[in-house]
């Protein structure tokens, strides 16, 4: 770990903070060089518990020490700047203090992310970074194996997502799914049963699914707008809804997310 002072808010070596959005970090660097950005020591802590591999880190000086251990194994540059600094390199009011570019990792297979997985949920093309940071939540703390993302669903390591995630996008095992025509075939291949939260006359009550839970379950969770896709719906082996009073119909889906993973957990965590 080196630590080196701020001199040059438009400087190159503090380019990956420079008003770069999470679209222009991936775009403009990958595949050699693919990044996200961590905000909050906490979240940092998190990532770097995990494996990934800071590139640099951007940070006032009184953040580092509550990160210099967890650094410390790190060849990395620490770039020190007052609030005002930061405000000017990154374009916002930089509240939690802490910024770290942080490498993608290589995401795993499918078939290698459910070889041991017993509940697993699926987001199909959940485009809102809050919904999907929060199911992470709700993933990491009712205690789903694993997470597959279609290939239009918000990305995971956004930043939005990592911060209401808390962080648990790096706790939770993750990877990008392929479309259903073939994702169908890698889930009932590896031995899930997929459940599909829809409204449908043949549905299911969650109370039912709960009660008679199959050893291998997926469960698909669709876009805020239209809910699932056709091909997800002819995928799945049933649909189930969420008993609701008053006429309602629907929740959030990270409302929804967190209702079903807490009645498949079926015992105290």
């Amino acid at each position: 770990m080196r630590i080196e002072r701020v001199r040059d808010t438009a400087g190159e070596e503090v380019a990956d903070y420079a008003r770069l959005t999470d679209v222009a970090l991936r775009q403009t660097l990958e595949p050699e060089r693919g990044l996200y950005i961590a905000e909050s020591a906490k979240v940092i802590r998190r990532a770097l518990a995990a494996g990934h591999e800071p590139r640099s880190l951007l940070m006032e000086e009184k953040w580092l020490p509550g990160l210099a251990e967890d650094l410390e194994a790190h060849d990395v540059v620490v770039h020190l700047a007052d609030p005002a600094e930061l405000e000017a390199i990154t374009g916002y009011r930089v509240h939690r203090g802490a910024l770290a570019a942080m490498h993608r990792p290589v995401l795993p297979e499918p078939a290698e992310l459910l070889a041991d997985a017993r509940r697993v949920v699926v987001l199909e093309d959940i485009v809102d970074h809050t919904n999907v940071g929060a199911i992470f939540r709700s993933v990491a703390a009712l205690g789903a194996d694993a997470v597959l993302v279609t290939p239009r669903c918000a990305d995971p390591l956004y930043r939005r997502s990592i911060r209401v995630s808390m962080g648990t996008v790096f706790q939770v095992p993750w990877t990008r799914a392929p479309e259903w025509g073939e994702l169908g075939g890698i889930l009932h291949g590896a031995g899930f049963e997929i459940a599909a939260l829809a409204l449908a006359d043949d549905a299911v009550s969650l109370r039912e699914l709960a009660a008679n839970a199959p050893e291998r379950l997926a469960v698909v969770f669709g876009t805020e707008g239209d809910g699932l896709s056709r091909r997800a719906l002819a995928s799945a082996d049933r649909v189930v809804t969420i008993p609701m009073r008053h006429g309602v119909d629907s929740l959030n889906v990270a409302a929804a997310a967190a209702v079903v993973l807490y009645a498949l957990t079926g015992e105290e965590p």
